[in-house]
Protein backbone atom coordinates (compact mmCIF):
# COMPACT_ATOMS: atom_id res chain seq x y z
CA UNK A 1 0.00 0.00 0.00
CA UNK A 2 1.16 3.43 -1.01
CA UNK A 3 2.27 5.40 2.14
CA UNK A 4 0.86 8.78 2.92
CA UNK A 5 3.26 11.05 3.98
CA UNK A 6 1.30 14.47 3.46
CA UNK A 7 0.58 16.45 6.16
CA UNK A 8 1.80 20.03 6.90
CA UNK A 9 2.36 21.25 10.31
CA UNK A 10 1.23 24.72 11.18
CA UNK A 11 3.28 26.23 14.37
CA UNK A 12 3.19 28.94 16.45
CA UNK A 13 5.37 31.84 16.23
CA UNK A 14 7.93 29.79 19.17
CA UNK A 15 8.29 27.29 16.22
CA UNK A 16 5.81 24.90 17.91
CA UNK A 17 3.62 22.71 16.05
CA UNK A 18 -0.07 23.38 17.19
CA UNK A 19 -1.59 22.04 14.14
CA UNK A 20 -1.59 19.40 11.31
CA UNK A 21 -2.99 19.63 8.03
CA UNK A 22 -3.66 16.21 6.16
CA UNK A 23 -5.50 16.02 2.31
CA UNK A 24 -8.40 13.80 2.35
CA UNK A 25 -6.89 10.84 0.97
CA UNK A 26 -4.87 10.48 4.02
CA UNK A 27 -7.57 11.80 6.69
CA UNK A 28 -9.66 8.98 5.44
CA UNK A 29 -7.41 6.34 6.06
CA UNK A 30 -7.14 7.40 9.18
CA UNK A 31 -10.49 6.95 10.06
CA UNK A 32 -11.00 3.56 8.42
CA UNK A 33 -8.05 2.37 10.70
CA UNK A 34 -9.86 4.08 13.78
CA UNK A 35 -13.16 2.20 12.87
CA UNK A 36 -11.41 -1.18 12.08
CA UNK A 37 -9.76 -0.68 16.01
CA UNK A 38 -13.35 -0.23 17.21
CA UNK A 39 -14.59 -3.07 15.64
CA UNK A 40 -11.78 -4.89 16.96
CA UNK A 41 -12.54 -3.81 20.77
CA UNK A 42 -16.23 -4.79 20.34
CA UNK A 43 -15.40 -7.92 19.53
CA UNK A 44 -13.21 -8.56 22.02
CA UNK A 45 -14.92 -10.65 24.34
CA UNK A 46 -16.89 -12.53 21.69
CA UNK A 47 -16.55 -16.09 21.75
CA UNK A 48 -13.34 -17.96 20.12
CA UNK A 49 -14.03 -20.42 17.22
CA UNK A 50 -11.68 -22.98 16.50
CA UNK A 51 -9.99 -23.33 13.13
CA UNK A 52 -11.92 -26.92 12.66
CA UNK A 53 -15.08 -25.45 13.98
CA UNK A 54 -14.93 -22.55 12.28
CA UNK A 55 -14.00 -24.77 8.37
CA UNK A 56 -16.71 -26.50 9.50
CA UNK A 57 -19.19 -23.41 9.59
CA UNK A 58 -17.89 -22.52 6.67
CA UNK A 59 -18.86 -25.36 4.59
CA UNK A 60 -22.44 -24.74 5.60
Amino acid sequence: MKELHSEQFVVDAKGRKVSVLLDVAAYNKLLEDLHDLQVVARRRNNPKLSLKEFKTRLKK
